[in-house]
């Protein structure tokens, strides 16, 4: 059973809030100062109080948290949400606003609890064809931030080019990972998608809609990228394009041993230069542990004739290390590739006869999840709690956490179904002017534990998390959360360590109100 949460709130502020949404069709609270700004929006369109709208919005992929918003804008351009953001300002009582986007947040991150979420993805249907636009010379895009990157790679690819950086799901908006770092494979060569970034225009938490880049407006500009929606909402973002290739070999191999495991993981990210063609494009591990099928639902690889070997195999060692590369290509670069990727694979330690090979389309690759996706959906097993867990640990102690939590906290347990992704990021390809919280280390890994579970066994998966994180902070092991979830302010300076001062001050400067994204529980602990 999901857990819902009614956080405290001052009685006059519900019924503030209500009354401004009153107002809008001609119902006045004497008590209560009508709201002009407000009163711009057609309600009837734009603004929500009916209970499927607040049902539809009080939810989020994780399936864990619940929290109902007092209303649901549906904006049809920024400037609505502008509106929406100055009459809360503006009032001194104001209501909290949350940006949601796809909701693919976990703990509710992208809830406002009695306030105002925005759903962005509702400008999507006024654009007319307008939310992706290509520059003439093919070198950027500008993207609506209620985008999905799915569309932003078909329509790029029309073009010939794409963007150089993804995440491994391409069903969120490009407001949305922005706003956390987007992370895939791609990272140690072409660092994270806030670091793939021109421009963005923002409206922030004093209803300000400005325009940044790293010259102008640029502490809002470093502030938004990773920043967790504190500062401002996106709303275009300015994406650099490179030529897209056409196909990609795609490549696992399976290791019993973590030391060579993390050993070549390393070695094949040290060539990691932007313009280098003999680097790989992708790098990614993850678990294989006996719990059923080699493959799992982000994507069907292994031949099936070979499920029996690598199911022997995990049974006998209970986990196998598996590492997975690629390299594109295009019609100039298809008679050189094979050779570079043999030469890049050359002398790694993984175990002999387990070595799989696949060539597929770009976009195929890119897009492997989806069919995953779906077929979950047709089993009624997609909008179920996902009580994941994503950490960046320092390279230092990686084999500590080896030892500690997957030989031993987890197969302990023995209740990991769902992928455990593990692969290493290079430090040099992020900014550390962004928000972005990352270990000091030069290299780190990110582990992800992507579990699925029922509505009544979640708290098993949750316990285990907590487990995980009590065993790095008994060992001192400098972990950071991804996509973070926290319950006290002291959480949240220890998270950002040294950024934390101007996290902050950048929290006053442009949101003084605490107005902006509440479900993060940083400044509103409700």
């Amino acid at each position: 059973m999901a857990v819902t949460v009614s956080f405290p709130i001052l009685y006059f502020t519900a019924i503030f809030i209500i009354s401004c949404l009153l107002s809008v069709i001609g119902i006045s609270n004497p008590r209560i100062g009508s709201s002009p700004e407000l009163q711009t929006l057609d309600f009837s369109v734009k603004l929500s109080i009916d209970p499927s709208a607040i049902e539809s919005v009080s939810n989020d992929f994780g399936h864990i948290v619940n929290a109902n918003p007092q209303a649901v804008l549906y904006p049809s351009t920024p400037q609505d949400i502008a509106t929406l953001i100055k009459s809360s300002y503006n009032y001194s009582v104001p209501f909290t606003i949350a940006a949601k986007g796809e909701g693919h947040s976990i703990r509710g991150q992208a809830m406002a609890s009695n306030g105002v979420v925005v759903d962005m993805t509702s400008m999507n249907k006024h654009r007319k064809g307008t939310g992706i636009e290509i520059s003439i010379d093919g070198l950027y895009a500008d993207i609506g931030g209620e985008q999905l990157w799915i569309d932003v790679l078909n329509t790029t690819l029309e073009h010939g080019v794409a963007p150089a950086s993804w995440t491994d799901y391409l069903y969120l908006t490009v407001g949305g990972t922005l706003s956390n770092a987007g992370i895939s494979g791609q990272t140690f060569r072409y660092g994270p998608q806030i670091s793939n970034v021109i421009e963005m225009d923002v409206i922030t938490g004093k209803a300000d809609f400005l325009t940044c880049s790293p010259t102008k407006n640029s502490e809002l500009f470093y502030a938004v990228l990773g920043g967790l929606g504190q500062f401002g909402i996106i709303t275009r973002a300015r994406i650099p394009l490179e030529p897209a290739p056409k196909r990609v070999k795609w490549v696992r191999m399976l290791y019993n041993d973590f030391s060579t495991f993390s050993r070549d993981q390393e070695l094949l990210i040290s060539i990691n230069g932007r313009k280098d063609q003999t680097a790989l494009d992708y790098l990614e591990g993850q678990l294989l542990m006996d719990q059923g099928s080699p493959d799992n639902w982000r994507s069907s690889f292994f031949p099936l004739s070979d499920h029996p070997k690598i199911n022997s195999l995990v049974t006998k060692h209970r986990i196998i290390y598996c590492l997975e590369v690629v390299k594109h290509y295009d019609d100039q670069t298809k008679s050189t590739v094979d050779k570079e990727l043999q030469q890049l694979l050359k002398g790694l330690g993984y175990m002999p006869g387990f070595m799989f090979e696949k060539d597929v389309l770009y976009v195929e690759f890119l897009n492997r999840v989806r069919s995953g996706e779906l077929k979950l959906r047709s089993q009624g097993l997609w909008d179920v709690p996902h009580p994941w867990l994503n950490l960046f640990i320092p390279k230092s102690r990686i084999a500590d956490f080896n030892d500690g939590v997957f030989k031993g906290i987890v197969l302990a347990r023995n209740i990991t179904t769902g992928p455990v992704l593990v692969y290493p990021m290079n430090r040099n390809k992020w900014d550390d002017r962004m928000s972005a919280a990352i270990p000091d280390e030069e290299i780190f890994y990110t582990v992800g534990f992507l579990h699925s579970s029922g509505f009544d066994n979640w708290e098993a998966f949750d316990d285990q998390n907590e487990e995980i994180i009590q065993f790095c902070d008994n060992g001192g092991i400098g972990i950071k959360q991804y996509l973070p979830h926290y319950t006290s302010k002291e959480q949240w300076v220890h998270h950002f360590g040294s950024k934390w001062e101007t996290f902050r001050n950048r929290k006053y400067q442009f949101d003084p109100k605490m107005l902006l994204s509440p479900g993060q529980r940083i400044f509103n602990n409700n």
